[in-house]
């Protein structure tokens, strides 16, 4: 299953709009949710969705930190503010968990992790990312969480400074693959394919299949 892309994708500039975008010392000192066990997020998302670079992983966790919903996507690279990432991520949370608007306090709390070949530290669009993850939580009712990236020198969550070796970004070539029918190709990717796992609430789906490729954005 895939989920049509809710952008206008042409005319995009290739600098995040400085207001839609976060520093690393203002997203370290945002007060977010801590993650109980990192490396355990950080293999469970790998071993659900086996991104390579290029790849996002969106993951939903419950209040004791278990990986309760995902999903795994490509965006073009010339989409970089904030504000189309924040509708990207929006879309796929609508897609793989209810919203927690009406309670009084989030329940669920939302992850992201990058896979890419370089670098391993912060860049601008990994700060209009983090606009996007903090608005696109808001918006949904959920906690933002953690922002994490998955190189070929490991995975580590920005602005904690907590890393780890393995899993790496080349980790899905060397697995043996049981959850997905066939993986997309590392030098093929298709542009807007997805990949979701959802939970209790949202209409029922095939768990851990990929979506057929969209063939193009629709624009509004």
């Amino acid at each position: 299953m895939s989920i049509g892309h809710p952008l206008k994708l042409s005319g995009e500039s290739r600098i995040p709009a400085p207001e839609r975008s976060v520093d690393p010392t203002t997203w370290a000192e945002s007060s977010l949710p801590t993650l109980l066990d990192p490396r355990s997020v950080v293999d469970e998302l790998h071993r659900i969705h086996l991104p390579h670079p290029g790849v996002t992983v969106l993951g939903v966790l419950a209040g004791d930190g278990r990986v309760v919903a995902g999903a795994s996507f490509v965006v073009p690279e010339r989409i970089t503010d904030g504000w189309h990432l924040r509708n990207v991520l929006l879309a796929h949370l609508r897609h793989v968990v209810p919203h927690g608007l009406r309670r009084q306090s989030p329940v669920h709390s939302t992850v992201v992790l990058q896979c890419r070949d370089t670098p391993a530290g912060w860049t601008e669009l990994d700060g209009a990312w983090m606009w996007a993850l903090q608005d696109a939580s808001v918006l949904h009712g959920l906690r933002c969480g953690a922002y994490i990236t998955l190189t070929e020198e490991g995975w580590q969550v920005l602005g904690e400074h907590r890393r780890g070796r393995s899993p790496q970004a080349g980790s899905w070539a060397r697995r043996a693959v049981s959850t997905v029918s066939e993986l997309p190709s590392r030098e093929r990717a298709p542009a807007l394919s997805s990949m979701a796992v959802a939970i209790e609430g949202t209409r029922p789906r095939p768990a851990l299949m990929p979506a057929a490729p969209v063939a193009q954005a629709v624009a509004h």
